[in-house]
């Protein structure tokens, strides 16, 4: 990942640092902030503003730290890289798996949120077929090349955040009364019982679920190769994160203080049930369909960066070589790569067949510990390839505190803590195959 040849073209990258703030807007704002928000404030009712705030902090640290290694030594392989030069190639093989396996996970969990969102309009037909068509819709939009998905990813970037807007707007207007909303009148939390309805039990169980919000920095990390000035990532990363705070903060506090968190549902979105009161029949038919269109494109993305990741683990010997081949014939698409990551769709949608209920909970929380296990293994990277000072350390170990705490979280939520069971599984699997490859490999080098 390191060679010369390749810092060679990261060298001519020519994208402007705003330009990059846009594309980590388009990668974070998903079905994850639209959909598993809800599960949020079911579980710690208005409280879940303060579980945004601490995920914006978290988020930052681990960001800070993966830009300032991208600045003193830009490579392609990001975290994986900088994982592997920092702790050896068990740690390179842990962070790529794992953040493979994430992705499969966030895939699932996108593709079961597009499915329930669909059900919006079709509420008869069963989760797992809508889960195939939007399945085999990605795998087709990826077959056929993804020459210029970047460019649209700008527009709908920019889709996903207008939505948002025109929920501020409109709540603003309802709360201001300036839309009827007949005996329902917004008010504040005004009590301690109100904001924490289900005590630091609630609160510590729902801090995954805004950190699951925020996931999409690892692609910054990835894309930051390609900025003409390098340096310029954490700006980048900062202004991105920002604008994401403001709008996620600002819309989620209009959302519960217009309605009371017992009405929110896990299978709808908590902007569309607060605007239900006030009776406004293009609303909830506009939005769920821009929540759709955005999540889509953010889910076909994942689903070409999880098979290019893929390919690169292969090149760097870090899964069988049979991955790295692409065929001519399909664009020079590596059809193996992407068949083993459409399993991992075809897993999900077996899953929401047999598990129709609980399957957007269980695949939410799942995918949000593993992707901190990675966040993790960033701040950690950093603390021993940087030279940090005494404030960035203490960042740093406040940075992994409230990563442990939000993991540590789920065990609080019975509901919830089957995710919890499955990330470890799937950690404890990576790490144990990770083991014995390099014990192999030294066995090999040694004789």
């Amino acid at each position: 990942m390191g060679n010369a040849k390749k810092k060679s073209q990261m060298a001519h990258g020519d994208m402007k640092w705003w330009q990059l703030s846009l594309i980590g807007v388009g990668c974070t704002i998903g079905t994850g902030y639209f959909l598993g928000s809800s599960i949020g404030i079911k579980t710690t009712g208005p409280s879940i503003v303060f579980s945004f705030l601490i995920a914006a902090i978290g988020t930052y640290i681990v960001f800070n730290m993966l830009a300032k290694m991208t600045a003193a030594d830009p490579q392609e392989g990001s975290f994986c890289y900088y994982a592997k030069k920092a702790y050896g190639g068990w740690a390179g093989f842990s962070s790529g798996w794992n953040y493979w396996c994430s992705n499969i996970l966030i895939m699932g969990s996108q593709l079961t949120a597009l499915s329930i969102l669909s059900r919006f309009w079709f509420s008869q037909v069963p989760l797992w077929v809508f889960a195939a068509g939007y399945a085999i819709l990605s795998v087709i939009v990826v077959l056929m090349g993804t020459k210029g998905f970047d460019k649209i990813e700008n527009i709908l970037a920019v889709l996903k955040t207008a939505a948002i807007i025109m929920f501020i707007i409109l709540a603003a207007a309802a709360i201001f009364g300036w839309i009827n909303g007949q005996d329902h009148h917004p008010r504040l939390p005004d009590s301690a019982n109100d904001l924490f309805p289900h005590g630091w039990k609630g609160f510590g169980a729902a801090l995954i679920y805004a950190f699951y919000a925020f996931g999409g920095i690892e692609v910054i990390g990835l894309m930051a190769m390609q900025l003409k000035k390098k340096e310029e990532a954490p700006k980048a990363g900062t202004i991105m994160l920002i604008v994401l705070t403001i709008i996620y903060v600002l819309s989620l506090g209009l959302a519960v203080c217009m309605e009371s968190y017992h009405a929110f549902r896990e299978d709808e979105s908590p902007f569309v049930k607060a605007m239900e009161d006030y009776h406004l029949p293009f609303f909830p038919h506009v939005f769920n369909a821009a929540i759709i269109i955005a999540g889509f494109s953010t889910m076909t993305a994942s689903l070409f960066g999880v098979t290019q990741l893929l390919v690169t683990l292969a090149d760097d010997g870090d899964a069988p070589a049979f991955f790295a081949k692409k065929l001519k014939k399909w664009k020079d698409l590596p059809l193996p790569s992407l068949g083993l990551a459409t399993a991992g769709l075809l897993m999900s949608i077996i899953t929401a067949l047999l598990l129709p209920g609980k399957i957007y909970e269980y695949i939410t929380t799942a995918a949000g510990i593993l992707l901190l296990f990675n966040w993790f293994f960033i701040v950690i990277s950093a603390y021993r390839l940087l030279k940090l000072k005494k404030w960035e350390i203490t960042l740093s170990i406040i940075g992994i505190l409230f990563l442990l705490s939000a993991i540590a979280g789920t065990l609080l939520e019975k509901e919830i803590r089957p995710g919890l069971y499955v990330s470890v599984g799937v950690v404890v699997v990576i790490v144990c195959v990770a083991f014995i490859k390099s014990k192999k490999s030294k066995q090999v080098s040694s004789s």
